[in-house]
């Protein structure tokens, strides 16, 4: 069952965000978690990449990191591009490594509801089967009705 989040919702938790850690990043510019981390890098988010496969490589400017345990600071948001069923763990080690932490996102087609809840008992927005860069282009004006990037912010429609 999908949830459903209001656009003011949305837009408040975009625009609290600076920090977005981003588990599941490739390297590939032709996948969804590559062009999502260089979108919200280019939005001006601090975006740590978390991807074992490729720690310790550079993308976007930023070192690549194994875990979420193992960026220095806090982050605002995680923002999930794993399969629903690795989404349990991420969120404990999410909770366990940032007591400011403010929301867990999962990508659009992965949703978990136990996980969801556990983040929820600990006072974290949880957003699921969404994309950042498709809420962000959508509410703050970077999308045509027709779904058209035209490139200008603007409150005209």
């Amino acid at each position: 069952m999908s949830e459903t989040y209001t656009d003011s919702h949305l837009r408040e938790i975009l625009t609290r965000t600076r920090r977005v850690a981003v588990v599941g990043v490739s390297m590939n510019p032709v996948r969804p978690s590559y062009y999502v981390a260089r979108y919200l890098c280019l939005r001006k988010f601090d975006v740590v990449p978390v991807n074992p496969g490729h720690a310790g490589k550079t993308l976007f400017g930023r070192e690549v990191v194994a875990r979420l345990r193992d960026i220095e600071g806090s982050v605002d948001m995680v923002d999930i591009f794993r399969r629903s069923e690795h989404v349990p763990p991420i969120v404990e080690e999410a909770l366990d490594a940032f007591a400011m932490l403010r929301t867990i996102w999962m990508q659009i087609g992965v949703e978990h509801e136990g996980a969801a809840e556990m983040a929820r008992a600990r006072g974290v927005d949880v957003v699921m089967n969404r994309c950042p860069k498709i809420e962000y282009q959508r509410l703050f004006g970077e999308l045509r009705m027709g779904g058209i990037n035209t490139g200008v912010i603007s409150s005209k429609l």
